[in-house]
C-alpha cells in the first residue's frame, strides 16, 4: 500500500477540483491512502518543517500550483520520499488585473518556479506550453492535459427555432476577457435582437447592449446549463498569462455537443480545431463573422458539435487522464 499527499493553496478552486480531487476515490480503489490538504500561502519554510511528518508519512507529495524558494524547495524535497509538481496556469507570470495590462513577469516568481520544478522529481504540466517553461529547470516533464468526464454531460437539445443562446462559463476574474467581444455581441443583437449570451459564474457583466442570462454556478447543475445552449466562446487575451491556460471550459462546450468560437491562444489551439469542430477568432470583426455563420445554420452547429464531443473522448477523456495520472505516482513511489 502506498500513501499520497494531494497539496494546494485552496483545494475548493477549479484547478485543484478537476486535477487533484478526480484522483482522490481512484486511487484509494487501487489500495491507495490519499490526504488531500490546503498549504498555507504565508510562513514560509516554517510550513515545510511543521509538515515534516505528513511528508515523510507519504509516498508521494504533489505539489499543485505552489511555488517554493530554492531554500524552501530544497527543505520540502528532503522530507519527501517522491514530490511531484502540478501545473496548470502560467504562474510564472502574474495574471494582469486588467484588460491589456502586459503580465508582471518579475525575476522573483520565475526563480521560484524554476525552483520548484529542479527539486520536483516530475513536472507534471497541463499543457505543452507549460511543459516548455519547466523543461528550463526540471529533470522529467510529462504532459498530462486537464480532463473531462464526458459521460456527465448531455448533447445540447436548444432547438433551431430557440432564442440563439451563446454560452460563457467560469470564474469571476475572468469575466475581463468577455468585454473583448462584447462589441460582436452588441452588433449580432441588433441583427438578433432574441440572442442571450447565457453567464454561467457566481457574477454576471452589467450590460445594456447585450441580453446577459444569469446563470449561478453549481457543480450540481453546470451541465444542464451548457446542454440549453446552442454555441460556447472563450475570449482570451494574447499574453504570457493567457497562453499558459488550460481550455478547460471549451472542453465543457464540447462535451455538451456545443461548436465553439475561441482566441487561437495556447492551449485553446489543441482543443478547437479552426473550421473541425470550431472557429479561430482573432479580433472583433473576426468573432461576429464566426459567431453569425453558427448562429444562422443549425446543421453546421450540429456537425461541428458532434466533432467538437468525439475530439474530447478522443483527447481529453478522464480515464486517459487517471490512468496515466496513476501510473506516474506509481512510478514515483516505486523509487
Amino acid at each position: 500500500m502506498s500513501n499520497v499527499v494531494l497539496l494546494g493553496y485552496a483545494p475548493e478552486q477549479p484547478s485543484f477540483r478537476h486535477r487533484m480531487r478526480t484522483l482522490v476515490q481512484p486511487l484509494r480503489e487501487a489500495g491507495w491512502q490519499v490526504r488531500a490538504e490546503r498549504f498555507p500561502s504565508g510562513r514560509y519554510g516554517l510550513r515545510t518543517w511543521e509538515r515534516r511528518e505528513l511528508f515523510s508519512w507519504a509516498d508521494v507529495v504533489v505539489l499543485h500550483q505552489i511555488k517554493l524558494s530554492s531554500i524552501e524547495a530544497r527543505l520540502f524535497a528532503a522530507y519527501s520520499r517522491g514530490l511531484i509538481f502540478d501545473v496548470d496556469d502560467a504562474i510564472y507570470v502574474r495574471k494582469p488585473r486588467r484588460l491589456g495590462d502586459v503580465p508582471d513577469e518579475s525575476a522573483w516568481r520565475k526563480k521560484k518556479f524554476a525552483a520548484t520544478c529542479r527539486w520536483a522529481d516530475v513536472v507534471a504540466a497541463g499543457n505543452e506550453v507549460l511543459a516548455g517553461a519547466a523543461r528550463n529547470s526540471a529533470k522529467e516533464v510529462v504532459v498530462l492535459p486537464t480532463s473531462i468526464d464526458v459521460a456527465s454531460y448531455h448533447p445540447t437539445t436548444a432547438g433551431a427555432s430557440d432564442p440563439p443562446t451563446i454560452a460563457w462559463i467560469g470564474s469571476p476574474e475572468n469575466l475581463i476577457y468577455l468585454d473583448m467581444i462584447r462589441p460582436a455581441l452588441a452588433r449580432l443583437t441588433k441583427r438578433h435582437p432574441a440572442l442571450k449570451l447565457r453567464v454561467i459564474c457566481s457574477e454576471f457583466p452589467q450590460w445594456g447592449d447585450v441580453a446577459v442570462e444569469r446563470i449561478r454556478w453549481s457543480s450540481d447543475t453546470e451541465a444542464q446549463s451548457l446542454a440549453g445552449a446552442h454555441l460556447g466562446v472563450m475570449p482570451l487575451s494574447d499574453d504570457a498569462w493567457s497562453r499558459g491556460k488550460c481550455a478547460f471550459k471549451l472542453l465543457q462546450y464540447m462535451a455538451a455537443a456545443l461548436p465553439c468560437v475561441a482566441s487561437p491562444v495556447g492551449a485553446n489551439t489543441e482543443a478547437v480545431l479552426d473550421g473541425i469542430n470550431g472557429f479561430h477568432a482573432t479580433d472583433v470583426d473576426e468573432w461576429e463573422r464566426c459567431l453569425e455563420r453558427l448562429i444562422v445554420a443549425p446543421q453546421l452547429r450540429a456537425n461541428l458539435g458532434a466533432r467538437g464531443r468525439a475530439h474530447v473522448q478522443e483527447r481529453y477523456a478522464m480515464r486517459s487522464y487517471l490512468d496515466n495520472y496513476l501510473s506516474l505516482l506509481a512510478r514515483i513511489a516505486s523509487r
